[in-house]
């Protein structure tokens, strides 16, 4: 039995046990290049309907194309009259994530955006979940952590609401543990 399909709340640690680590041991692979195709849809999920979001908190693990991807969008929101309060990084692996996760929430963005690796991202939303008032559904991810191994690792409910976008353009979410994209939309003439 995988011990992530557990009970939910069967441990109060916000860190991921080293033997689920273990098990997705590929999960902690650097993600890929970001899309031009990725960005657009990533911006057109903040544009889009709903309230209107004008300032967010971007937070990226360490490695260069996540990096490179949190400069893109850093570069392309503030090209639109967007404000960036905050920007995060955070390691692989850590002792607790707090330092991170304080960082991430310490302002009050109208949403987040993550250029991650899968297992650093689940244990920091973790964390989150566990130490902060961060939303995931308040939250916008790169085609890096559409993976259905990140709603595993960080565990039931944690990442419920989290957006993303694909490398072509559509867009993806989480949703009690399911992972479900959704193609990129049909241009109308």
């Amino acid at each position: 039995m995988n011990p992530l399909l557990t009970e939910p709340g069967a441990s109060h640690s916000p860190l991921v046990a080293r033997a689920d680590i273990a098990a997705f041991g590929s999960a902690s692979s650097a993600p890929g290049p970001h899309t031009d195709a990725e960005l657009a849809a990533l911006l057109a999920l903040l544009t889009g309907t709903g309230p209107r979001i004008e300032t967010v908190t971007l937070g990226h693990s360490r490695d260069d194309a996540s990096r490179a991807a949190a400069q893109a969008f850093a570069t392309a929101w503030k090209s639109r009259g967007g404000k960036v309060l905050t920007v995060a990084d955070w390691p692989e692996t850590a002792a607790s994530w707090l330092r991170p996760a304080t960082r991430l929430t310490a302002q009050a963005p109208d949403a987040w955006v993550v250029a991650a690796s899968v297992l650093g991202f689940a244990q920091l939303a973790r964390r989150l979940r566990h130490s902060t008032d961060w939303d995931p559904a308040r939250t916008v991810a790169f085609a890096s952590l559409q993976d259905s191994r990140l709603a595993a690792l960080a565990g039931h409910d944690t990442l419920h609401g989290l957006r993303g976008a694909t490398a072509t353009g559509g867009t993806w979410d989480i949703r009690h543990g399911w992972v479900t994209a959704y193609p990129q939309p049909e241009a109308t003439a």
